[in-house]
């Protein structure tokens, strides 16, 4: 029987932040986010950084003793998008692949009830 741990997953769509805490969420065990894996500013967001990251985090928190997460996946939320980026679905499915255990996959985006206006001007952004 392994030690649990909860792997907070942001995926906005220009980065991706991954980092591990215990049970409660007070200490962090581990974290690690696209720009500590790759170069250049416009690959931070992308499903490959997402898994080199993934690959990390999974390492330093199998050495600690932990085999089994609960994931909590988040997008921007508030007023900008609802949805988790690109990243976050290769990043459970690294972390699967590198040995750990998933207990439950949990949304955890923030949803605002009726909060600030988005930005955009009145007619949205226009391309």
């Amino acid at each position: 029987m392994g030690r649990w741990g909860v792997a907070h997953i942001f995926a906005s769509f220009n980065n991706i932040i991954i980092t591990v805490t215990d049970l409660t969420g007070a200490e962090t065990i581990a974290r690690c986010s696209g720009g500590m894996v790759t170069k250049s500013a416009k690959d931070e967001g992308s499903p490959y950084t997402a898994m080199k990251v993934a690959q990390n985090v999974a390492e330093i928190v199998r050495e600690k003793g932990i085999d089994r997460v609960n994931v909590k996946v988040r997008g921007q939320g508030g007023n900008k998008a609802g949805t988790p980026g690109r990243g976050a679905q290769a990043a459970i499915r690294a972390l699967v692949r590198s040995g750990l255990k998933i207990g439950k996959i949990e949304d955890v985006t923030p949803v605002p009830h009726d909060g600030c206006r988005k930005k955009g001007g009145r007619r949205g952004r226009r391309i």
